[in-house]
């Protein structure tokens, strides 16, 4: 197996009042992540990457990858709902930088497993990055397709599993693929304990708790499994509990705790996006006044 394995997190974007990208924010938190120790980084969805322009996309993508400068895998999410749009984003992630990319299957019409491959196989053929298969709630991968994908696109090597209920879909995903895909969790990492006992080899976190789930990752490869649980209940989740309570609540969260440590200089999150109300306000004020 030649996958990435370990803990991914996933960049949050920085903005200034204005919107535009904070790119010495981005800076901090790049250094902040690399200084975990961590194992690669990731620019997705957590990213709010759907909200950036083709140029900024790009612009963000560079930024991190000079400052990355190949210490560790820089993944990007280059998914789109047509394979044209996708081979064009794959090979404009290459260029900006990326080292892999992930990847969801095409969402808008349900296509069939053929042309899912196509999809894959097209932008393989075009980028010639490894692939992170993403299987997310919109555009689900059984454990039977990811063995056809990672049978018929080699440079697919590795699923990150999404869909609900996490924790069954990854045992049913390892008993199937484990052999052929590394195996990476995601949905905040919550279940990091349950997943890495039925195989997951690693996960992708928001890059605001990355300290966190390196040691998480540290107490289950040194077999503490009870510490590694007692870090999840006592820091990841009161933090999940709240983010995943509405909509996008998770980057206003997210961005808050960034911004408490001095890492981002403001919590900004960009539109559209759900502000929370005065009464969430103060939950998420509490919250991040718990984590000094």
């Amino acid at each position: 197996m030649t996958g990435i394995e370990g803990i991914v997190p996933i960049l949050l974007t920085p903005f200034n009042d204005d919107m535009s990208i904070d790119h010495v924010s981005l800076e901090r938190e790049v250094a902040a992540t690399l200084a975990a120790g961590v194992h690669g980084i990731g620019i997705a969805i957590g990213s709010e990457i759907f909200k950036l322009t083709t140029s900024e996309r790009c612009a963000l993508l560079r930024a991190v990858s000079e400052q990355v400068d190949g210490k560790v895998p820089l993944i990007m999410n280059t998914s789109a709902p047509g394979t044209a749009p996708a081979v064009q984003l794959a090979v404009e992630a290459r260029e900006a930088g990326a080292t892999r990319l992930m990847i969801w299957p095409p969402d808008f019409f349900a296509c069939g497993a053929d042309s899912v491959i196509n999809h894959l196989r097209q932008i393989s053929d075009a980028a010639q990055l490894p692939i992170v298969l993403q299987d997310v709630p919109q555009a689900p991968i059984s454990p039977t397709l990811a063995l056809r994908i990672a049978e018929a696109v080699p440079l697919v090597d590795t699923i990150k599993v999404e869909t609900q209920p996490t924790v069954a879909q990854l045992a049913a995903m390892s008993d199937a693929v484990g052999e052929r895909l590394s195996i990476l969790g995601g949905a905040g990492g919550g279940t990091i304990v349950e997943e890495f006992r039925r195989g997951a080899r690693g996960t992708m976190p928001f890059a605001s708790q990355a300290g966190e789930f390196m040691q998480i990752w540290n107490c289950l490869n040194a077999g503490d499994v009870e510490q590694a649980a007692s870090i999840v209940e006592s820091r990841i989740l009161p933090v999940s509990r709240l983010g995943f309570q509405s909509a996008d609540l998770f980057y206003h969260v997210h961005k808050a705790l960034l911004k408490q440590r001095g890492v981002f200089d403001t919590a900004v999150v960009r539109s559209p996006t759900s502000l929370p109300d005065s009464v969430t306000v103060e939950e998420i004020e509490r919250l991040v006044a718990r984590r000094h």
